[in-house]
């Protein structure tokens, strides 16, 4: 194999958290009197943190400070009732999550949602594989696409970043894979196509999970 380890974004690439993710926003903007979102809309607003899906979420005349902390704080409640009402892993996660196991490669989660929440979910829904590390936006406030978390992974795992698969769903993952000295991979089964992928310099593209498989031992290419 060419790579030791894979580092995964959480939404959009192990779970399928839209739903959930949406219908807790809706919840939140139909208290403030808001028209509610398309789960195709909340696919491009998700990805970066609660502030920027809260900020995108709103309408323009919604953005002063206080209708976007008080977004956010109605979202974060309903989001805490709903996390699991519809959220499941992505068909073929089980598969691949066994096939890195067996090949004796380490797997990591970096998402931007609040540490204890990442570490949260992954527990409750993908509790059956071993996670070398977990890691959600912390104390520091510091998230994706800034490198730093991804870097502090592979420091802790004593890996080199250069041996690392950083897969991931959205331009913000491919520009942590890149800035981190990772492999970026794109996977299209989730929240972003094929096109913002590329043009934010995933490496190879995954259309299944399985096929991941085969990116470890140097088979895929890009398109």
């Amino acid at each position: 194999m060419t790579h030791q380890a894979v580092l995964f974004d959480l939404d959009g690439t192990l779970l399928d958290t839209i739903e959930d993710l949406a219908d807790s926003m809706n919840a939140a903007l139909g208290a403030l009197g808001f028209a509610t979102r398309t789960v195709a809309q909340c696919k491009r607003f998700v990805g970066d943190g609660i502030v920027q899906y809260a900020l995108r979420a709103l309408p323009e005349g919604g953005r002063d400070d206080g209708t976007v902390e008080r977004c956010i704080e109605l979202m974060r409640g309903e989001y805490s009732q709903r996390w699991r009402a519809k959220t499941r892993p992505y068909e073929g996660i089980a598969e691949l999550l066994d096939g890195l196991t067996q090949r004796g490669v380490a797997m990591s989660v970096l998402s931007n949602k609040p540490d204890d929440f990442t570490r949260l979910m992954v527990r409750e829904m993908l509790g059956d594989w071993r996670f070398e590390a977990v890691r959600g936006v912390r104390a520091d406030g510091v998230k994706k696409p800034d490198p730093a978390g991804a870097i502090e992974i592979a420091r802790q795992l004593g890996i080199e970043p250069a041996a690392f698969l950083y897969v991931g769903d959205t331009n913000t993952d491919m520009k942590t894979g890149i800035a981190a000295g990772m492999h970026a991979v794109g996977c299209t089964w989730g929240f972003r196509d094929a096109e913002e992928l590329l043009a934010h310099g995933a490496q190879v593209l995954i259309d299944r999970p399985t096929e991941l498989l085969g990116v470890l031992e140097g088979r895929g290419s890009n398109r």
